[in-house]
């Protein structure tokens, strides 16, 4: 089923993101529009609402309550994997995250390794196609896994391969889920369309003919679609049968007389005029007749005997090909599904016409024209984007969003590569290459135009609503890279912001990085000490493990040395006032760590000592705890100094103030 979603463009750049900052020019900025991540969870809430329980959903839903880990069994098409997205969705919880766990993809951690779970995640890992080597490859490291899972409070569902071998200590976990009742299913997603009760109830010989193969859940959804919009472009006379039977001719047919039509119209006008049609279905007369215009001027001037045909009325034409102009302007062809038809013949049976028409959808979608509105530009480059998965040229469409993204680009160009490059990531089939190709550009490719922003959007509020590592880890070579910006690190630190795990690990890499000032500038910024010490309703923050005590003290070694004043000074201000401010038990701990850090600068330990204070006395200023608890905490952080030196005892006699711990 096609589902349109938008992408949205603020001022001059794509938005898909909330609160953040605005860039200025062909550039992607934020506005008050909702959020892919905010998209995302409206796309589970739907799925929850579409989906019917199929038998064995009580079941698992109870093995997972109670072990944390479940894995799902049952034949190819009957909703696995959208059962065990339901599930997770149904433990969702603010301390979490969910992830889908792809092992072996770049930026992926193995699944042995306890750093891959957070507290209350929630994980899935669907190996439904997965072969024997990749199923006891993965049965072999479970065991360590939901070891993770369990120490943090998480949940994990596995979707096996049918007809798999499990291990017997694994037997207690495993459900089997049988096909939900295909009618019952359809009937779900009809009345989400909309259509009344009274009408989908009735029996039906097209849906009892089309139901009786045992369809895939997925054919089943689409053919629901096809049934809505057979009843939103019938007669007002028609009922649920009309529709039905209309739904099943565009199913079964439409193809066949595409080829039979595509026969017929031997011109270039005609042809061009199906194609437009066809890709811009449902747009204005005007929209299509300048993008017919645009096509033929793409593949080759005019001849003179091409003249006569072009002065033909846009009605006469539409006639030809069995379009027709609706009151409102919107051209459509008469018969049900059949653009997709026709764009199928064309891409399938002309490939020399592809690179063509990704040049041309550019240029309808820069295309000043009232009518072409933001549905119009998207369905446009849902189409173009379709036909290069539907023929597996996931390789045709990176190209062609690299090109919309560099050189002389523009608003509209940016929001189609995003929304295209969002397309790739969804698709089954293709997810992977798209998610090895985003790697590639962010870390090996030298980026040019706005293709940064591009990567960062998608990164940001794509792929890491379902994966956080492989967000993370795009997000950090684009921060690391980028000059006169800092998009990519403020979404870096978004990021990191809402899970303490991928918090956790920024850290960790920054600490094993060559520490370069772009990578000590992604550390001040991650160094926030108010998510440091952020509890997230467990027992221990952050700034409380070794490991992360570790990290900060190199990461603040080498900035305290390989940075000016004046930079990391802004920084260890923000620490200060936070150990001042009297809202939690880190503050020593915080003076702790910058003074450990300033300790082991060798040679330059006396004047970074005289640099922290100043700055420490400085921020006495402006602490949000008052003039007096900044003194004390200033006056806590030159003993702490002195006690480094060997110039003081390491405990200090008098009490600390409140909120701090010597």
């Amino acid at each position: 089923m096609n589902q349109h979603t938008g992408t949205w463009i603020g001022g001059s750049g794509v938005t898909v993101t909330g609160p953040g900052h605005v860039y200025i020019g062909a550039q992607l900025q934020d506005s008050d529009k909702p959020a892919f991540r905010r998209v995302a969870e409206d796309q589970l809430r739907r799925l929850r609402y579409v989906l019917v329980a199929p038998p064995g959903m009580g079941e698992a839903r109870a093995v997972l309550a109670d072990s944390g880990t479940v894995v799902l069994d049952g034949v190819p098409g009957s909703g696995r994997s959208a059962a065990a997205r339901v599930l997770l969705h149904e433990h969702h919880r603010d301390s979490g995250v969910f992830h889908e766990l792809m092992p072996g993809e770049e930026g992926e951690l193995p699944l042995e390794d306890p750093a891959l779970v957070g507290t209350g995640d929630q994980l899935l890992l669907d190996l439904s196609a997965a072969d024997d080597r990749r199923w006891a490859a993965a049965q072999a490291v479970l065991p360590a896994l939901r070891k993770a899972v369990h120490e943090q409070r998480a949940h994990l569902v596995v979707v096996m391969p049918h007809l798999g071998v499990l291990d017997p200590d694994l037997q207690y976990c495993r459900v089997v889920l049988q096909r939900p009742p295909a009618l019952g299913v359809l009937r779900r997603h009809l009345r989400l369309h909309g259509v009344p009760p009274e009408e989908y109830l009735r029996h039906d010989g097209t849906v009892t003919g089309f139901l009786r193969a045992n369809r895939p859940m997925r054919e089943i959804a689409e053919f629901a679609d096809l049934v809505r919009r057979a009843r939103e472009a019938g007669q007002p006379g028609d009922g649920f049968g009309q529709w039905c039977e209309a739904a099943g001719r565009a199913r079964d047919d439409g193809r066949r007389e595409a080829a039979a039509l595509v026969t017929k119209l031997r011109e270039a006008p005609q042809r061009a005029l199906l194609i437009s049609v066809s890709m811009l279905h449902g747009a204005h007369a005007d929209v299509i007749h300048r993008a017919t215009e645009y096509l033929l001027s793409a593949l080759g001037p005019p001849s003179e005997g091409d003249s006569p045909l072009r002065q033909r009325d846009l009605a006469e034409r539409l006639i030809e090909i069995s379009a027709t102009t609706a009151p409102n302007g919107q051209v459509r062809f008469q018969r049900l599904d059949f653009d997709s038809a026709v764009r199928a013949h064309f891409w399938d049976h002309m490939p020399d016409l592809r690179p063509h028409l990704g040049a041309w959808a550019a240029s309808v979608v820069e295309l000043n024209d009232p009518h072409v509105v933001t549905v119009v530009r998207d369905g446009l480059v849902e189409r173009v984007a379709g036909e290069y998965l539907r023929t597996g040229r996931a390789d045709g469409l990176g190209a062609l969003i690299e090109g919309w993204s560099t050189g002389t680009t523009s608003r509209p160009l940016l929001e189609a590569a995003v929304q295209a490059l969002t397309r790739g990531l969804a698709d089954p089939v293709h997810a992977r290459d798209f998610r090895e190709q985003i790697y590639q550009w962010c870390a090996n490719r030298s980026l040019k135009g706005e293709l940064a922003q591009v990567l960062v959007r998608v990164c940001a509020d794509v792929l890491a609503t379902s994966h956080p590592d492989q967000a993370l880890v795009r997000l950090y070579h684009l921060a690391r890279r980028e000059r006169g910006t800092t998009r990519a690190r403020q979404a870096l630190c978004d990021l990191v912001a809402r899970s303490r795990r991928l918090h956790r690990m920024l850290l960790d890499r920054l600490a094993r990085s060559d520490l370069s000032p772009a990578h000590l500038g992604i550390f001040l910024q991650a160094s926030d000490p108010e998510l440091l010490t952020f509890r997230r309703g467990t027992s221990h923050a952050l700034i409380d493990e070794q490991s992360a005590q570790r990290s900060l003290t190199i990461c603040w070694q080498a900035a305290l040395t390989g940075l000016p004043p004046q930079q990391w000074q802004a920084e260890a201000r923000r620490w200060f006032h936070w150990a001042s401010a009297g809202t939690g038990s880190h503050g020593g701990l915080l003076l702790d760590l910058i003074v450990s850090a300033a300790q082991q600068c060798a040679e330059k330990r006396g004047e970074v000592f005289a640099l922290m204070y100043a700055c420490a006395r400085d921020a006495e200023r402006t602490g949000p705890g008052g003039a007096a608890r900044a003194a004390e905490t200033t006056g806590l952080l030159l003993h702490k100094i002195s006690a480094a030196q060997g110039i003081a005892p390491a405990t200090r006699p008098e009490t600390s103030p409140r909120g701090t711990r010597p």
